[in-house]
């Protein structure tokens, strides 16, 4: 039985590839029963080589990123190789790509047929770190805060998680009377636990990458905006908006702070010939 926890990923905090990670931005996927070409082929990959190591990757990536005009382009080299792991042969997927890797209806598809899909993310410096675990399409647990679970199954790795050091009681909450366990770590021994694939700065570090360029992918139009709040005394604020009540909003708002701005004109005075106001004439000398 495999029972890694957060102490064995201790060597995060003072490996150099992985604070390279966590500055830029990175995606880690493992993909069960997929090989590398499928993988990148179901990204939309356009295919770029291969790169020798992490230092191969990140040239390429940074390569690309010189050759970009747009700041804003969010399109970036991955790079995927074959390993073994459980029940069968897994791909890994690495990008230092600001957190974007593969999700929603991607890594679905992937998963598809018994397969599964492990992801991991930040998005450097703010930071938004991510973890999504898909099984025979379907998202069954996703989190950014292990206590706040959302997907098809969001409790099912909660014995699974406090094993590997998550502060969690057994229902899944929140344990103030736990230790303090670096989330980061304890994400990477989740993923270990679900795949098998023990991850190392030299197991990533000496890999051969078939590289592809992931083209940016584009923004789904969003049609609300949900608030969803509970304070430490458990009192919770719940609240939807569409849209178009958004837009309104903001247009009143708008209207309110920008009123319509009214130019009058004041015609001068008339004045005399002797320079008296009020009768023709005008100034003289």
């Amino acid at each position: 039985m495999n029972s890694v926890t957060a102490h064995d990923y201790a060597w995060i905090h003072t490996s150099p590839l992985f604070g390279h990670a966590m500055e830029n931005g990175y995606a880690l996927t493992l993909i069960r029963g997929r090989s590398p070409h499928e993988v990148l082929r179901a990204m939309k990959a356009e295919t770029r080589g291969t790169g020798e190591g992490t230092a191969g990757l990140i040239e390429a990536n940074d390569d690309h990123r010189d050759e970009v005009d747009d700041y804003s382009d969010e399109s970036y080299i991955a790079g995927a190789f074959n390993t073994p792991g459980e029940n069968g042969d897994w791909t890994l997927v690495l990008g230092f790509d600001g957190g974007l890797g593969i999700e929603g209806e991607c890594a679905a598809t992937l998963s598809r047929g018994g397969g599964r899909v492990v992801a991991h993310s930040t998005n450097g410096g703010k930071p938004i770190d991510l973890f999504h675990w898909y099984e025979d399409g379907e998202l069954r647990t996703t989190f950014e805060a292990p206590s706040a679970r959302e997907g098809n199954g969001p409790d099912e790795l909660v014995p699974l998680m406090r094993e590997v050091g998550f502060p969690l009681t057994p229902e899944g909450e929140h344990d103030e009377s736990a230790p303090d366990v670096d989330d980061k770590a304890a994400v990477l021994a989740l993923a270990e636990r679900l795949t098998g694939i023990r991850v190392t700065e030299s197991f990533l570090q000496d890999a051969t990458y078939e590289l592809g360029l992931v083209p940016e992918q584009p923004v789904d139009e969003w049609t609300g905006l949900v608030i969803d709040i509970t304070d430490a005394h458990g009192e919770r604020f719940y609240r939807e908006w569409t849209y178009e009540e958004i837009a309104a909003a903001s247009a009143r708002t708008l209207a309110e702070v920008n009123p319509p701005v009214v130019i009058t004109r004041d015609e001068p005075p008339m004045t005399t010939e002797r320079g008296e106001e009020g009768a023709p004439g005008g100034p003289t000398s």
